[in-house]
């Protein structure tokens, strides 16, 4: 790989950003990394949700709760269907669900 390829590599990670996100269902809380463009255009949490093209996103590094109570899951890759979404907010940095 030549320099000039590497440094294309490197802005290729470049261009994104993670965002850790607390998404609730109906009957699942779910936590997980959001890749978001780090700016411009979706590059903010609601451009992502409001997207009319996309039907899905897609979580990693996700746990799943159920609401009323179970054991938590834990996947290294989640797709979720926008429609079942309740709400999204900021996940806390401390890995504990609220």
């Amino acid at each position: 790989m030549s320099e000039q390829d590497s440094a294309a590599g490197s802005a290729e990670t470049g261009i994104h950003r993670q965002e850790r996100v607390r998404i609730e269902t109906e009957r699942l809380r779910i936590e997980g990394v959001l890749t978001l463009a780090r700016d411009g255009y979706r590059s903010r949490v609601s451009d992502v949700l409001n997207a009319a093209e996309r039907d899905f996103i897609t979580l990693t590094d996700v746990t799943v709760s159920p609401l009323e109570g179970g054991p938590t899951e834990l996947h290294s890759y989640l797709t979720l269907a926008r429609r079942h979404i309740v709400y999204v907010v900021a996940a806390e940095d401390d890995g504990q669900l609220v």
